[in-house]
């Protein structure tokens, strides 16, 4: 009985931290020394599996600074999580020339579009 109890308590435990990691979308932190005055916003849409992907990229120079999700209707769950790694992939490597993520790629390109979109606004 005990470790019925044990177990359920730690599978409640897993089960709450992975909704609550799953549900936050990422917003990127400013390169160090925040948003400088030369830091222009654009805005893009892209086509993703549930509907329109709508971003912010804020660029420095020719810089990547920060990608924000202003909107999309896609789960939190799958498409939410690709999103996030694209996110952090496209600010890595400066460029929207990426992959898709396994699993969710119309979620991947839509985003990836609304962020080209964004950037060819500059």
């Amino acid at each position: 009985m005990k470790y019925i109890l044990f177990f359920a308590l730690v599978f409640l435990l897993l089960g709450t931290l992975f909704i609550q990691g799953c549900i936050i979308l990422k917003s990127n932190q400013p390169h160090e020394g925040g948003i400088n005055i030369s830091d222009e916003m654009y805005e893009g849409t892209g086509q993703g599996y549930r509907g329109p992907i709508s971003v912010q990229v804020r660029m420095n120079g020719d810089e990547i600074a920060e990608i924000i999700v202003i909107d999309s209707e896609e789960d939190h769950f799958v498409g939410g999580q690709a999103i996030e790694e694209l996110i952090d992939l496209v600010i890595l490597y400066n460029s929207t020339d990426l992959d898709a993520i396994s699993g969710a790629t119309e979620t991947s390109k839509g985003f990836l579009e609304a962020a080209e979109n964004a950037i060819m606004k500059k």
